[in-house]
């Protein structure tokens, strides 16, 4: 009873200022349209005017405002009204009916926020449904990698928990990267991506909300690549050179690359398949020295 009281209450005091507010609107306009009369004529000045059209539109928001505040205290009202009424029907709570509520979706139950009975307000949780069958995965990546990602990008999920990796598709890549600190200390603005999973659902059943994968996400492949290990790359001048293993002599070579990741580097030109390369190669590897596999 006393929210109501106070809910009519503060309804009774908008709905004085919605008038007030609308007075001062219908004054302000025809005051305005009077000043324009009066520019017409030359009798005032242009700045009595504009004067006159801002305070036209400052009372127009103001009366906006008000209708707006009114509307929220009407629902107020409505709503303590409600909750009274439900109280007085059920005064000796004998006759209490549970109120079914039933679930927007089909799925499981992820989170309870109400374990036991008592008040609630309208739009307070209850519970946290989903569909697990219909898992997306977040992945946050630096974002320098997320530039080469797009939609419709191929990703692989491994160390989910299942013995064979899974295989996804990008859906979407957020557009405003994060701060996120790494475990070595140092600040990297990160991305979310969002993939979904494209294997069967009854593959991963298991998975739930919330739980952990692993992602690597396909930039580029190719059916027939001549790959040479990283480590056997160093640059000598603008270009890329390796050492070839010539008749037990080392052979210094120009190559083109292409496209690279952590290990592996794509050969464009400037070797053949099957050709030996040193890996690691140091200082004391020259053009045209002896060498020997270890």
């Amino acid at each position: 009873q006393a929210r109501v009281a106070s809910a009519r209450g503060i309804l009774r005091s908008v709905e004085e200022i919605v008038e007030a507010s609308r007075a001062d609107a219908d004054f302000a306009s025809t005051d305005y349209e009077r000043q324009a009369k009066l520019l017409e004529q030359g009798s005032i000045s242009r700045e009595t005017l504009d004067r006159a059209e801002a305070e036209k539109r400052r009372t127009a928001a103001m009366l906006r405002a008000a209708e707006f505040g009114a509307v929220y205290a009407r629902y107020e009202l409505e709503a303590a009204r409600t909750a009274l009424r439900y109280a007085a029907e059920h005064a000796n709570g004998d006759d209490l009916k549970p109120l079914a509520i039933r679930a927007p979706i089909e799925g499981r139950v992820l989170r309870l926020y109400r374990e036991s009975e008592g008040v609630v307000d309208m739009g307070d949780p209850l519970v946290e449904l989903g569909d697990t069958r219909r898992l997306e995965v977040e992945t946050d990546v630096l974002s320098a990698d997320a530039v080469r990602i797009g939609p419709g990008t191929h990703v692989r999920f491994d160390r989910w928990g299942g013995g064979e990796a899974l295989e996804g598709m990008v859906r979407t890549v957020e557009p405003r990267a994060f701060t996120k600190v790494s475990a070595l200390g140092v600040e990297e603005q990160r991305v979310l991506v969002i993939s979904d999973i494209t294997t069967p659902p009854s593959d991963w059943g298991g998975l739930g909300d919330g739980y952990r994968v692993e992602a690597s996400f396909l930039l580029w492949e190719s059916q027939d690549v001549l790959r040479v290990p990283n480590s056997a790359l160093f640059r000598l001048g603008e270009g890329w050179t390796v050492f070839t293993v010539d008749g037990g002599r080392a052979r210094q070579r120009t190559v083109q690359i292409g496209h690279r990741n952590a290990l592996e580097a794509e050969v464009l030109s400037g070797l053949a398949d099957g050709e030996v390369v040193i890996v690691h190669p140091t200082d004391a590897v020259i053009d045209g020295g002896a060498v020997r596999a270890r």
